[in-house]
């Protein structure tokens, strides 16, 4: 596992969102994508994961690749592929990637369970690892959390490392969850991105997700059929 490059920028922000609960860093880095005229500038290159491409709009996505946005030198990591089993190795090329580029601070954009009874506002509360200057914009730290995956592989090998958490209430696709982080994001890093019709776009992005999941699962039962009958 590793990440091939074709630009180099120095000292950018990375930020990362992996599948995971309410998909909330897969819609945040969709959403922010969209929004902040990235390019590709490489992708993450394997051979023990599942070969798997998606097609949106006529348009080839690549499973898991880099895109850079040189007006505000950030690098978005986009991913539709769920990285099961493979956390560590895709966390160590994400950390040689950062330390290669001198990477100022990798952001990962995760979702949490809401607590089996709701606040009396039905807000969904925003919390925060790493950075107490998140605390001003109205995020609590996260004191007792589990968590798991690619972000806990970062989080354990990178010293500057932030982590933004919301909260959801559903495994499924939660665009109102990462539609609060794509807010903090935009006032934490000055990004100017137009959130007033944010909350009908990260839906778009819900429903296009679910598709591109819905194919990937579907992809992936029909490679385990296959397996097996070459098994049997």
């Amino acid at each position: 596992m590793k990440i091939e490059l074709k630009k180099k920028p120095q000292n950018p922000i990375i930020i990362e969102g992996f599948p995971g609960f309410g998909l909330i860093g897969t819609i945040v880095t969709e959403f922010l994508l969209e929004h902040m005229n990235c390019e590709m500038i490489g992708e993450f290159v394997y051979d023990d994961l599942p070969a798997m491409v998606a097609i949106h709009k006529g348009k080839l996505i690549k499973p898991m690749a880099v895109h850079y946005s040189k007006k505000y030198n950030i690098i978005i990591l986009q991913t539709i592929l769920n990285p099961k089993g493979k956390e560590w190795d895709i966390a160590n090329a994400i950390l040689d990637m950062a330390r290669q580029l001198k990477a100022k601070k990798i952001i990962s954009a995760e979702g949490v369970a809401s607590p089996p009874v709701p606040s009396k506002d039905n807000d969904q509360t925003l919390f925060y690892y790493g950075d107490d200057k998140l605390k001003h914009l109205g995020l609590k730290p996260i004191d007792e959390s589990i968590v798991v995956g690619v972000t806990a592989g970062i989080m354990l090998n990178f010293k500057n490392h932030v982590c933004i958490f919301s909260e959801t209430k559903s495994a499924l696709p939660d665009s109102k969850s990462a539609a609060n982080i794509i807010k903090i994001l935009d006032k934490y890093l000055g990004l100017k991105v137009d959130y007033k019709p944010l909350l009908k776009q990260a839906a778009d992005f819900e429903d296009k997700l679910k598709s591109l999941i819905s194919q990937t699962s579907k992809t992936e039962q029909e490679s385990d059929k296959k397996y097996m009958s070459y098994l049997g």
